[in-house]
C-alpha cells in the first residue's frame, strides 16, 4: 500500500490525475490482481488525460469562441449544402497545419458561426492555438487600442495565433483604418498561419466591402486563391433550433 507521503509528493508536483487514479485503485479490490506495470500504466494514462483536458480548457478560454460548438455535434441532416466529407477532412486540421485559409459563406441563419466555432473547438482539443473575433468588434477594439497604447500587443495576438477566426465579415464597407488593419493582419498571417472567415456575402462581393481597389486586390489575393470554401444554401435553421430539433444556431 502506498503511503500518504507518496501522495503528498505527487500533489507537490501537480500530478493530481495520478492521485485520483491511485485513490480509485486503492479502493478497488480487483486492483490487487494488477501487475506493477499495469498500475503504472493506469496512473500515467489518467495523468496524461487530465493534462490534455487542462490544456484544452486553457486554449478554449483564450479562444473566446462565441458558441459552445462541438465538431462531432454538427448536424449534416440540415439541408444547407454542407459537404460532410469536406467538413470531416477540415476537422483533421491539416488545412491549419498547411497554413491555408477557409471561407464560409451563406445567408443568415445557416450556422456559419457554429461551424466556425466547431472547427475552432476541434483545433483547441488538438493543441492548436485559436483566437475568435467578430469582425466589427475586432476593428472597434483595434481602434481603441491605438488610443490606449495596446495596439502592438493586440496586433501580435491576432497575427501569432495558429488559427484566427474572423466571424461575420461585411456587409458594411470598411473604413480606411479598417482596411489598413485587415491588410496588415492578413499580410502577416499569409503563409505562416491559418485564417477562417465567415460572411453572409459571397466572396465575389468582398472586393466592394473592402472598398479601395488596390488594397482589396492585395487582401483577396492572399486570402482567396488557395482557400478552402464552404458555401451554404437553404432556409434558416433558427426555427429548427427554437423547436429543439437542432443544437445549431448561426
Amino acid at each position: 500500500m502506498l503511503s500518504e507521503p507518496t501522495i503528498d509528493q505527487l500533489r507537490e508536483r501537480g500530478l493530481t490525475g495520478m492521485i485520483d487514479a491511485l485513490l480509485e485503485l486503492r479502493g478497488n479490490s480487483a486492483a490487487a490482481d494488477l501487475s506493477h506495470e499495469e498500475w503504472l500504466g493506469l496512473l500515467l494514462d489518467r495523468e496524461t488525460t487530465k493534462q490534455a483536458n487542462k490544456r484544452t480548457q486553457s486554449r478554449l478560454r483564450a479562444a473566446k469562441l462565441r458558441q459552445q460548438a462541438v465538431f462531432e455535434d454538427v448536424d449534416y441532416r440540415i439541408p444547407r449544402c454542407l459537404d460532410r466529407g469536406q467538413f470531416l477532412r477540415l476537422g483533421s486540421n491539416q488545412w491549419i497545419r498547411d497554413k491555408n485559409s477557409l471561407l464560409i459563406t451563406g445567408a443568415c441563419g445557416l450556422g456559419k458561426s457554429y461551424l466556425a466555432c466547431a472547427l475552432g473547438h476541434k483545433a483547441c482539443r488538438d493543441n492548436i492555438s485559436v483566437i475568435y473575433r467578430r469582425c466589427h468588434r475586432m476593428f472597434f477594439d483595434l481602434g481603441l487600442a491605438l488610443l490606449d497604447g495596446s495596439y502592438a500587443r493586440q496586433f501580435k495576438t491576432l497575427v501569432s495565433t495558429r488559427l484566427l477566426i474572423l466571424d461575420d465579415f461585411g456587409p458594411e464597407q470598411l473604413t480606411a483604418d479598417q482596411r489598413r488593419d485587415l491588410l496588415e493582419i492578413i499580410e502577416e498571417r499569409h503563409g505562416t498561419a491559418a485564417t477562417l472567415i465567415t460572411s453572409q456575402l459571397p466572396v465575389d462581393r468582398w472586393h466592394d466591402v473592402i472598398g479601395c481597389p488596390t488594397l482589396a486586390d492585395a487582401i483577396l489575393d492572399r486570402l482567396v486563391h488557395t482557400a478552402h470554401r464552404i458555401h451554404l444554401k437553404g432556409e434558416s435553421i433558427r426555427r429548427g433550433a427554437a423547436a429543439g430539433t437542432t443544437a445549431e444556431t448561426d
